[in-house]
């Protein structure tokens, strides 16, 4: 027979190789967040935003993502208001656009109607909150949709990252409800030219008296900037409460001839009644400067004064023969514009730091020294409103003998109160640091501050808070901020002074 050849067997097929390993899962978790995050910005962007009537002016409104939350009201070319109303990762945008000469001349024709105008701004905020929420929701919905379209070109792929979105946004609104803030409204922070217009919230009292809730004080917000508006090209003169007493704080002038003018352009806007310079108002405190103080006589209102460490007793001489200046030393108490001061002047003159300073405890004595005057004059019936002093350390020591003390000295601007009851305000530098910003790199800004007294109890109420942009910069900016017996709710203060605190045991130095 003849052989037959066995059949070959089919060789078998190679493994195929892999071309590419199969992307991690986390990897497409990122791509699908970073997809679903975008696409909710380009529809928020896009369609996300309403126009709404509000009162007699007309407003867009949109969220926008941020990683502060809060909400900005831009009153375009006025400038703008912040106001910390929520934590959340998206930002209410408030753009007034426009004030409707129908609806204001209606309010002209018929002023009984300004009465029932808070209470329908109120709704007309609500109704566009409530379609604001309604076009947001859609918004990111169809942008992460499409943008997921286009990116997977698979519809469950695409619908998915639309219902990430849609979560993300319920999220975040819930965070903003969770940390909603009515009382943002009493401390705004103004920018641009509504810097220089602080009555667009109002006098002291009214801001003490008549916030309570947050979407009244909106209300009265949109109500001023019609106001503002209807001034046309001229912002309206600010019209303090009388009863109130404007106090200008002002420190750490350091030579900076530039001060004057920013301090005699605030003494006229906000009609100050008198100011505090708590002290280093020269640089090396030697005669030869003694003619950059003669504008103070120009000033038109009581400068109290006190002696910083670059001050010296030359300085202090000067000033004492100038018919409007009060100079403030060992504890004498004065009266200037309504309110009774004490002070000290600082024990150390250092302005180059050639001599040896005695340190803190210098400055502790000093204070010292002065708790013990306030006591005198509390004791004598004549109690002081308002302690004045150069260094922090020495501020310290009057507490709780006074309900205020002003103090300067590090070129920054901060509010603490103290453990027995006394409120510490200290102050920035009014002259950026001086001629010697010029050396640095970023110079410091010129800060200054309104302080509100009620001319019954003579105590604080309010301040405004000024910061404008340092050497070569052009921002400004004003915040409002209220003391905490002032917010809405609290017991008004009384007159009698914070406890004192325990005298020390025998032995024991202060």
């Amino acid at each position: 027979m003849p052989n037959r050849t066995p059949p070959r067997a089919r060789p078998r097929p190679l493994p195929r190789l892999e071309l590419a390993a199969r992307p991690r899962a986390w990897a497409r978790a990122l791509g699908l967040a970073a997809v679903v995050l975008a696409g909710a910005w380009l529809g928020l962007l896009v369609v996300g935003a309403v126009r709404v009537p509000v009162g007699p002016v007309d407003t867009t409104m949109a969220l926008r993502p941020s990683l502060t939350g809060g909400t900005r009201i831009d009153v375009s070319p006025l400038g703008s208001l912040a106001l910390d109303s929520h934590a959340a990762p998206v930002r209410l945008d408030v753009n007034v656009d426009r004030l409707d000469p129908p609806r204001s001349q209606a309010l002209v024709d018929h002023p009984e109607r300004i009465s029932g105008l808070q209470d329908e701004i109120v709704r007309d905020v609500e109704h566009g909150t409530r379609d604001l929420a309604v076009r947001s929701c859609v918004a990111v919905v169809l942008g992460a949709t499409g943008l997921g379209l286009a990116v997977y070109r698979r519809p469950r792929r695409a619908l998915a990252a639309g219902g990430l979105a849609l979560a993300l946004l319920a999220a975040s609104g819930a965070s903003a409800y969770a940390t909603w803030n009515p009382k943002a409204v009493l401390e705004p922070r103004f920018s641009g030219l509504l810097a220089s217009a602080p009555s667009v919230v109002g006098n002291a009292r009214s801001i003490v008296t008549e916030f309570d809730v947050y979407q009244k004080e909106l209300a009265r917000l949109v109500t001023n900037v019609t106001k503002l508006y209807d001034a046309t090209s001229t912002l309206p003169a600010y019209r303090p409460d009388p009863s109130t007493i404007r106090v200008l704080h002002v420190s750490d002038i350091h030579l900076n001839p530039a001060s004057w003018k920013i301090i005699g352009s605030l003494v006229k806007q906000y009609q100050v009644n008198v100011i505090v310079d708590s002290g280093d108002t020269m640089d090396h405190g030697t005669a030869a400067e003694n003619g950059f103080l003669d504008p103070i006589r120009d000033l038109g209102v009581p400068y109290v004064w006190v002696r910083g460490n670059h001050d010296s007793r030359t300085t202090q001489r000067y000033l004492e023969r100038m018919r409007n200046v009060r100079v403030l030393d060992d504890g004498r108490a004065v009266t200037a514009g309504g309110l009774r001061f004490a002070g000290i002047g600082d024990p150390q003159f250092t302005p180059d730091r050639s001599a040896v300073p005695g340190g803190e405890a210098a400055e502790r004595l000093a204070g010292a020294r002065l708790a013990s005057a306030l006591r005198d004059q509390q004791a004598a019936g004549t109690p002081v409103d308002v302690a004045v002093v150069h260094e922090p350390a020495a501020a310290e020591e009057t507490d709780g003998e006074v309900p205020l003390v002003l103090c300067g000295h590090l070129h920054h601007e901060g509010t603490r109160m103290l453990p027995y009851g006394t409120r510490l305000r200290r102050e920035g530098s009014t002259g950026g640091s001086g001629l010697r910003a010029v050396e640095r790199g970023h110079p410091a800004p010129i800060q200054a501050s309104i302080l509100y007294f009620d001319r019954d109890s003579r105590r604080l109420q309010a301040w405004d808070a000024i910061e404008l942009g340092g050497l070569g910069l052009t921002t400004a900016e004003v915040s409002r901020h209220l003391v905490d017996e002032n917010q809405p709710g609290a017991t008004a203060p009384s007159r009698s002074p914070s406890p004192t605190p325990p005298s020390a045991s025998p032995g024991t130095s202060p």
